[in-house]
């Protein structure tokens, strides 16, 4: 395929065009903590540098606490579970993956959110659900909902769905151009499990078109593959979709769609499954070196729609068979400076004490990967981090590149082993942090902490500008209780190093 237009490419906005720049820096961040580790330097206690110490406080518009932040840092909280949107809808509960994209007027942004919704078919309790909408599958609980927000007082002009019909929307990524969201379906349920429609898909939510009332009729881009989705990212020299897979207790695998047209997804195309040239079902889980460069070549998913009702071999299978590369737990990912990065969350040699996967292998604390796409073949897989410890980072999730170049790591700690207290969060067995990586030394550093609960961060975005982190607290896949919320938080980042 030849590149797409390059003028095109440049000239889509100062949002995309500077997070691709700051990327370089980004990578020398990773670049710069695979050196620091691999040097038996000792873990830094990750409350010692960044911004400095964090502290609890409340939130400038509700004054409940709910995050522990740096000095000279705040917060609003734009939406929570159970509050009643634009369209009348209430906000649905299991906030997730998440991206912010230019607004319609002057410093405003959308925020278009992932809802993880995991309660039985039908069911309304925290569902994503517009009455008379069209939608992929009545029985849906899961979907998006699109907020668009006032950058410089903080206030939600409007909240509504911009999806429906859907189930356990987990995470996704940008369209090719900024043209919306692709959301994606972390499960393969289907007819067997009482839902309508087969699910375990990819659904583009576009820019333009949903409003509150309309959500947008999207129907699922089958040859995407049907899988446990979790995140995509989108090459734009090519339109190739980048995708990570995460299905509990087996080996994950990480694909790349080749689209037959990369503006309409829906014409179809090639999956594939990363495999190291020459070496069938290579395991990147562990026993990797940091920095080393490993060849990949492809292979091809030959039905990557399968009728898993009726025995069909699963995506994941049929990649396997033919020497796909082993992860586990793929989730955030993200493209800038001509590469994907992509984290296992699970993936590492320092492990959490769970019990094994059924396979036979123990989790880890984390990794983040690096994929170099190859002009004239299969391009080269790098391991950039791994964790070697909870203190250090516990099971990153979602991740996004600052547009000063840092990177933000969201922490999902799923360990039921290893407990993860924090001084900031007494009475909390498992906390979660937002952890930043600082360009300068490489060094991890704790940026927020979640005082509120045990639930994970999610969908951590930076308005156009620069000037806000969104992100979200999960709060419960099946009640309202605790609730999600999408927090704004703004503060002096030329201070440090996001």
């Amino acid at each position: 395929m030849t590149e797409l237009d390059r003028r095109s490419f440049l000239g889509r906005g100062l949002a995309t065009t500077g997070g691709v720049l700051a990327s370089g820096l980004a990578i020398e961040t990773l670049s710069a903590h695979a050196a620091w580790a691999g040097a038996g330097r000792p873990a830094a206690d990750p409350r010692e540098s960044g911004y400095g110490p964090l502290r609890r406080m409340p939130a400038r518009n509700t004054g409940e606490e709910y995050l522990a932040l740096p000095a000279g840092f705040s917060y609003v909280v734009l939406s929570k579970s159970g509050t009643p949107m634009t369209d009348g809808v209430a906000t649905p509960i299991a906030h997730d993956g998440m991206a912010a994209f230019p607004g319609t007027r002057r410093h405003t942004v959308r925020l278009i959110r992932n809802h993880e919704v995991r309660t039985t078919p039908g069911s309304p309790v925290g569902r994503v659900y517009v009455e008379g909408s069209r939608r992929y599958d009545e029985l849906g609980v899961g979907g998006t909902t699109t907020l668009e927000v006032d950058l410089r007082s903080g206030a939600v002009l409007r909240h509504f769905v911009s999806l429906n019909g859907t189930i356990v929307n987990c995470a996704g990524g940008r369209m090719l151009y900024d043209r919306g969201w692709l959301t994606c379906e972390e499960t393969t349920a289907g007819p067997t499990q009482g839902w309508q429609r087969k699910h375990g898909y990819i659904f583009a939510v576009p820019l333009d078109g949903p409003a509150p009332g309309s959500p947008a009729p999207s129907p699922p881009l089958t040859a995407m593959g049907r899988f446990s989705h979790e995140a995509v990212a989108v090459d734009p020299r090519t339109g190739y979709v980048y995708e990570t897979e995460d299905q509990s207790g087996t080996p994950d695998g990480f694909y790349r769609f080749r689209p037959s047209d990369p503006r309409d997804l829906a014409k179809g195309g090639v999956l594939e499954m990363l495999k190291i040239r020459g070496v069938d079902g290579y395991d990147c889980r562990e026993g990797q070196t940091m920095g080393a460069r490993l060849p990949v070549e492809w292979v091809r998913i030959d039905d990557p729609d399968p009728d898993l009702e009726n025995g069909a071999t699963t995506c994941t299978g049929q990649g396997l068979a033919k020497g796909g590369a082993k992860f586990n737990r793929l989730e955030g990912c993200w493209y800038g400076d001509g590469s994907v990065f992509f984290n296992s969350t699970s993936g590492g040699d320092a492990k959490n004490g769970d019990p094994p996967n059924a396979d036979g292998y123990l989790e880890g604390y984390g990794q983040v990967w690096q994929y170099v796409p190859g002009r004239r073949d299969g391009g080269t897989l790098v391991l950039v981090y791994e964790s070697p410890g909870r203190k250090e980072l516990d099971s990153p999730d979602n991740l996004t590149f600052t547009p000063r170049g840092g990177i933000v790591l969201c922490e999902d700690d799923a360990s039921s082993a290893d407990a993860d207290p924090h001084p900031l969060a007494p009475g909390l067995t498992n906390v979660n942090r937002l952890i930043g990586l600082d360009p300068r030394r490489g060094q991890p550093f704790e940026f927020a902490v979640n005082i509120a609960d045990e639930c994970e961060f999610a969908g951590a975005c930076f308005s156009p500008d620069g000037s806000v982190l969104f992100v979200n607290n999960f709060g419960d896949s099946v009640s309202l209780d605790p609730p999600g919320r999408t927090y704004a938080i703004r503060g002096p980042w030329h201070r440090g190093p996001l």
